[in-house]
């Protein structure tokens, strides 16, 4: 294993068989920009290495991803709006790129709570298996924000439209059961044992022919659109992102949550 901080990577070398672990646990794993730098290294890491068969995403601690930390948002609101989309287009936009363009299946075992950007990084991954117990919501609405990392681009294409924005627009929290009965999860494991059930289908997949996995994986995407059009997407969020944070309901959000952590 190899240990850089706020990111865990190591790899079964009998199974090709890779886990991704979110290591902020103190945080509920929310990422900040030094976080968001170290996961795209061992994303590219994957990306560079033949070996690699599947990868398996998971949080440390109780949560999956709690999404952006909240500590971050002064340096973050004082940007001007084009410094904001950068921001996001140069960094946190550089995972679901990456993940789509990643030749091995990738799978997220949602081992707790997963909120706004946090889920956005559940759903583009491959797959999702979800503990039992775990809740997941796309909260970015009750801060007065649209989906800034991909939300509204994947959660569509899983669960339809009428489902997809009605839990963008009331940021309703959602259990495992629910997600599951919506396509919005692959799996529920018993409590605790996402990550178990996640490497259990891993280590079935890795045991396929490599090179027919990733056509498989390149067909899907490229049928559906994703290739091509997951960048438009991206950059028009990074667009409507740095708008929607300046409006007045987003500061006076942001101002009750800072009051309330007081």
């Amino acid at each position: 294993m190899t240990e850089d901080a706020s990111i865990l990577y190591e790899i079964d070398a009998t199974t090709g068989v890779a886990i991704l672990r979110l290591n902020r646990p103190a945080r509920f794993n929310a990422f900040n920009l030094e976080m968001i730098g170290r996961w795209t290294r061992a994303l590219e890491g994957v990306e560079r290495d033949p070996t690699v068969r599947a990868l398996v995403v998971t949080g440390e601690g109780k949560a999956f991803c709690a999404g952006g930390d909240a500590d971050d948002l002064e340096g973050f609101l004082s940007m001007d709006g084009p410094a904001r989309k950068a921001y996001l287009w140069e960094n946190v936009h550089r995972i679901p790129l990456l993940l789509e363009r990643i030749r091995c299946p990738v799978i997220a075992a949602i081992n707790g709570a997963a909120r706004g950007a946090g889920l956005d990084m559940a759903l583009m991954c491959d797959l999702r298996v979800m503990d039992a117990t775990a809740v997941v919501a796309e909260s970015y609405i009750t801060m007065g924000l649209v989906p800034g990392d991909g939300g509204a681009w994947f959660l569509p294409r899983l669960v339809g439209c009428s489902r997809a924005l009605e839990l963008l627009w009331t940021g309703d929290a959602i259990d495992a059961e629910t997600a599951l009965r919506i396509g919005l999860v692959n799996h529920v494991a018993p409590a605790g044992r996402s990550l178990d059930r996640a490497l259990e289908l891993a280590r079935r997949i890795a045991l396929q022919p490599p090179h027919a996995v990733s056509l498989i994986k390149r067909l899907v995407y490229d049928g559906s659109g994703v290739a091509t059009s997951l960048r438009a997407h991206l950059d028009t969020v990074s667009s409507h992102m740095a708008v929607v944070e300046d409006s007045v309901e987003f500061r006076e959000r942001v101002n009750a949550f800072k009051t309330r952590k007081r």
